[in-house]
Parts: structure tokens; C-alpha cells; sequence
């Protein structure tokens, strides 16, 4: 199996450029701010799942590919590489979401990664792929008040629709962690509502967008999911205390974590970062096959 990275630096120079070309809303910075973790979920990866084959690095342009990143190891793949010309620039992650299947090379089975999820203790192949299916966490729901929900709902009603099953005023709700994804069945997804993806597409993230959650409902609806919930944790800054994060990423008890971005002031970003990259370096101090050997670890 592989693994999928979407990656943003909102602090390059180039990616700057373009948002403020094409975006027409000031940049909202706890979406796009690089806390400097990606190499921590590369270490997790490597260290915690040592059955995955390739990891593919999503980003817009080759300035966002990290300096120290061996992509020799570290396979990167641009926008461009699989998304219509005519859709970019976009600096909405739920639009890459609907294109991640047709990166070349990637494996039949895959797991999406955000760049805020990060595996800390060892995980089984089986934990997300059983027999040929995806395994996958769902729950109901009837409420669609944030626009996270409401995208996920959007994917529920179209993922029915592919599968031949009439509308519902409920909608399934996968477990906030990383989705499993199954290639062949993505692509027969996108080829049976390719014009209603393409019209879902937006350059910022709004209401009528999908999510990735569409592919994974479209498995659950076909009968290719194992229900069953994975080892997750989340936090999130806004109500969390850091020491509180830095103290379950020194000893864990979920195999995988979850720390959400929030707005916060420069200084207390710096020092929550510095506080973050600590307990990180403490988890994972070996570099990974991921990283060229010299950079430092707190670039």
C-alpha cells in the first residue's frame, strides 16, 4: 500500500505570489502555516508502518517541496501532474482530494494522509485494508451546520448517487483520521460523475465543494469497507493546552494523532512550535530514509 501527503507552505515566496494573484479573501494563516512537522509524519511513517511501499508528497510547485526531503524516497507529485490545467492555481484541499487517484504509480491500495496526522506507535497492515476492503469508521448524521459538514454531506449524496441508491436525508459520517482509499474504485467514481466533480471545483473552499470522504462513502456503499474505527487522537489547539499534546506524543496511548491548527498570535505560534518540534525530536530522533541525512532537524 501507499501513502498520500497534500502539503502546503504558506511561507513560499512563489505559492505567496500565486495566492494573491488568484485568491480574492485575505489568507486565512492557520490553514497554510507549516509548523514544521512533515518530517515527524515521515519518521511516524517509517517507524510505524514499515509495510507502506511509496509515499507521494501533493504540492503545488516544486518550491514547496521541502529542501531537506530525499524525493528520491519521497516521490513528489504537482498539482499539475493531476488536475485539468483549466481548475489551477487552487489553494482548496478538498478540490486535490477529487484527483489524488490519478497520481501515476500509486498503488491500488491507499491512505490519504493531511499533513496534520501523524502515526506514533506501530500499526498492522490490516488495520487499514482487510481482504481486498477498505477499513473505515462511519457514523450518521442529519446535521450540516459547519462547512466541513456540509461538504461531507455533499460527498454522501453523491457517493448514493454513484452507487445507485436513492437520496437520504441522513448522511454517513467517516471517523475524523486517514481515509483509505481503493484506486480501481476511485477511478470508477470519477468516470461515472466526472462532471459533477469538475463542477464541485473551486480555487477556495465553499459550500458546494465535495471532500475526499466521497470515495470512502462510495467503498462503504458498495460493501468494500470493514467497519471498524482506527487508533485515533485529536487535539486541537484552540482548546488543548501544548503541554498537554507534547505529553501524549512522549508517551502515547493511540496510534495515531491528530494536532489541529488554530489562529494564533506570532509569538504564541513560535512558542507553541518550539514546544511541538521538541516532543517530536524526543518520539522520533533518527532521521528517516525520507530525509537527506545533513539538514537539521529544525529546519
Amino acid at each position: 500500500m501507499d501513502i498520500v501527503i497534500t502539503y502546503v507552505n504558506g511561507l513560499d515566496p512563489e505559492w505567496q505570489r500565486q495566492y494573491s494573484e488568484h485568491a480574492q479573501q485575505p489568507m486565512l494563516v492557520k490553514r497554510y502555516r507549516d509548523w514544521g512537522t512533515l518530517r515527524y509524519l515521515l519518521r511516524g511513517i517509517e517507524q510505524c508502518m514499515p509495510f507502506v511501499r511509496k509515499v507521494f508528497l501533493v504540492v503545488s510547485s516544486r518550491s514547496q517541496v521541502p529542501q531537506w526531503a530525499d524525493t528520491e524516497q519521497l516521490v513528489p507529485v504537482l498539482h499539475s501532474d493531476i488536475m485539468p490545467a483549466h481548475l489551477l492555481p487552487t489553494f482548496n484541499s478538498t478540490a486535490i482530494e477529487m484527483f489524488l487517484h490519478r497520481i501515476p504509480g500509486l498503488d491500488e491500495e491507499f491512505i490519504y494522509f493531511n499533513d496534520d496526522f501523524f502515526p506514533v506507535l506501530p500499526f498492522q497492515p490490516t488495520d487499514f485494508f482487510l481482504d481486498g476492503k477498505a477499513v473505515a469508521g462511519h457514523s450518521a448524521s442529519r446535521h450540516a451546520g459547519s462547512l466541513y459538514l456540509q461538504q461531507t454531506r455533499n460527498a454522501d449524496r453523491l457517493a448514493r448517487r454513484a452507487a445507485g441508491l436513492a437520496p437520504a436525508a441522513a448522511f454517513v459520517r467517516p471517523q475524523h483520521t486517514v481515509t483509505t482509499m481503493l484506486r480501481s474504485e476511485s477511478e470508477e467514481l470519477y468516470r461515472k460523475e466526472e462532471a459533477a466533480i469538475l463542477a464541485s471545483v473551486t480555487t477556495l473552499r465553499e459550500p458546494c465543494n465535495l471532500n475526499q470522504y466521497l470515495y470512502s462513502d462510495y467503498l462503504y456503499y458498495r460493501g468494500l469497507t470493514v467497519q471498524k474505527r482506527l487508533s485515533n487522537k485529536h487535539f486541537s489547539l484552540a482548546v488543548a493546552p501544548i503541554g498537554r499534546i507534547c505529553a501524549f506524543l512522549r508517551k502515547p496511548s493511540r496510534a495515531l494523532v491528530c494536532i489541529n491548527d488554530v489562529q494564533l498570535g506570532e509569538r504564541r505560534f513560535q512558542r507553541y512550535r518550539r514546544k511541538l518540534l521538541a516532543a517530536f525530536q524526543e518520539r522520533f530522533p533518527h532521521p528517516s530514509k525520507y530525509e537527506l541525512k545533513t539538514e537539521n532537524a529544525y529546519d
